[in-house]
């Protein structure tokens, strides 16, 4: 098979993060080549670097021999290169046809759009996918699997010769699943080269030729997949050492029960998920993309409403059907995007740490206690170290972990006992990182109850005390927390559908 890709020395920086350095990579003609790695690897970053959304900073790109400047996705097209991203970028009024042609739709001279065509190219490209589909239905009269076959035809209609497919099983089904491979399939044996980009060990081997690890930005190594066991790429994505200061686990088998979840669904990114949550507890929540972690928590908090399920709150039932039901029964939400669903930018400091406590600190006739309030600023500034000229400056100025603090002052006004942390550490540098760290160790030595959603596992080992592992929605084990559980062990519960029944939590305390 001929080389047509070559990737060499990538390079590329955004500001405060390296995310690619010395990146490489390469494809050949009718070969399916898996690009894994841990979330935050580089992986979809060098997708868009081959796909000019982003320009590399250093490297060298060859397509079929010629050395390239990919400046556009335009520029991709014409080289024919195309990107299905892992969010679907359908518009879903439309019909079928008009969104693989939009913006090339065929007109006369008067500019009325010529439909019978578009649909006529359409079919064409439809008959050569061997994929049944009619052209002149609206997007969204279709499942997620005939929306990805519509992206490909899509893709294809450019003439491209390679396609870059990130994670698009992420919302398909088995039977959907195996759809979108039997057409991956013909077009290799087409000749069409594909990039296939996912965390399911399953689906690699299934599918690929071979299998490209990246690790924090860098490349790892090159592998046959046939012939590669699963353990050795876990491996490669998971090889770093383990953070040394990792807390001591402490027996909480005693501990009462703070929070209780039994039979949790919603849909199928919640599906039957049980658990238990002790006073003074870290649990850690692990998984990769799309396995379900962020939306057990937010049906939880009452975000999203839940289709079946219990949840106690210290060994009472509780209806939670808003995030304002689960304020009042003690839970607090970090939520992993702060700055749209935690803070509120425009304004102070000292206005967001009042933000869920604003009725104890005003009176009938809404009028604030200003000085109550910066007092109580004040005070959490002091214990948690914000770093801040004053309560009065806009929270948007501070850095990424002191905002994280303000949100987490913000509910400990509100003296939450029960706190989801989701992403605590995304986007905040080491030093800061440490930090949050250390004040979520102390939250627990107080008796708080804590959940910590995060996909760096190296993070997850150093601060649970017991970790649940999640994979499409359903929890497959749950490990003790620290250097009695490895990183391996983790990628392999976060890689499998089924649901493990042999808990390897500590003597006593629950799932």
């Amino acid at each position: 098979m001929s080389e047509v890709i070559r990737m060499r020395g990538i390079e590329k920086r955004f500001p405060g993060v390296h995310a690619l350095h010395a990146a490489q990579f390469d494809l050949k003609a009718g070969e399916v080549h898996a690009l894994m790695g841990e979330n935050g690897a580089g992986k979809s970053t060098l997708m868009k670097v081959l796909a000019g959304i982003y320009a590399p900073d250093g490297g060298s790109i060859t397509v079929n021999g010629n050395e390239v400047s990919i400046s556009s996705p335009r520029a991709a097209q014409a080289l024919g290169i195309g990107i299905i991203h892992q969010e679907l970028a359908l518009m879903p009024d439309l019909t079928v046809a008009q969104n693989i042609f939009i913006g090339r739709e065929p007109r006369s001279r008067w500019g009325v759009l010529n439909e019978p065509q578009i649909n006529r190219d359409a079919e064409e490209i439809f008959t050569q996918m061997k994929v049944p589909m009619d052209p002149r239905a609206e997007v969204r009269s279709l499942t997620i699997a005939k929306q990805q076959m519509v992206e490909i035809a899509k893709a294809l209609s450019f003439r491209s010769r390679i396609l870059i497919m990130d994670e698009p099983t992420a919302a398909l089904n088995e039977a959907e699943t195996d759809e979108l491979f039997a057409i991956i399939r013909r077009l290799k044996s087409e000749g069409v080269a594909i990039v296939y980009i996912s965390h399911k060990m399953d689906e690699i081997r299934r599918i690929s030729d071979r299998v490209t690890v990246m690790r924090d930005g860098t490349y790892v190594g090159t592998l046959g997949a046939a012939e590669t066991p699963i353990e050795t790429i876990i491996t490669m994505m998971v090889g770093r050492e383990l953070d040394q200061t990792a807390v001591e686990i402490p027996d909480l088998s005693g501990a009462p029960v703070a929070l209780d979840v039994r039979g949790l669904q919603r849909g199928r990114m919640v599906r039957d998920v049980s658990f238990t949550l002790r006073q003074g507890e870290i649990l850690g929540i692990a998984g990769l993309m799309g396995a379900g972690r962020t939306e057990v928590a937010r049906v939880i908090f009452g975000a999203d409403r839940r289709e079946a399920g219990e949840i106690e709150v210290h060994g009472r039932p509780c209806a939670i059907r808003t995030p304002r039901d689960a304020v009042a029964a003690g839970i607090g939400y970090l939520s992993e995007d702060r700055k749209h669903f935690g803070l509120a930018l425009g304004i102070d400091v000292r206005g967001n740490i009042a933000l869920t406590s604003l009725e104890r600190y005003s009176d009938r006739f809404l009028r604030v206690d200003d000085a109550a309030l910066a007092r109580v600023a004040a005070d959490y500034i002091a214990s948690l170290a914000i770093r801040t000229p004053s309560d009065l400056q806009e929270v948007r100025l501070l850095s990424g972990g002191n905002q994280q603090k303000v949100v987490i002052a913000k509910w400990l006004l509100r003296n939450c006992d029960i706190l989801i942390f989701d992403e605590p550490t995304r986007g905040i540098d080491v030093g800061a990182k440490a930090e949050i760290y250390r004040l979520l160790q102390s939250l627990a030595e107080a008796g708080k109850a804590i959940i910590v959603i995060s996909s760096e596992l190296p993070e997850v080992l150093r601060l649970s005390h017991r970790i649940a592992v999640m994979c499409e929605g359903r929890l497959t084990g749950i490990l003790p927390g620290g250097p009695a559980t490895s990183q391996q062990e983790i990628m392999r519960l976060a890689t499998q559908r089924d649901t493990v029944q042999n808990d390897r939590a500590p003597q006593g305390a629950s799932a």
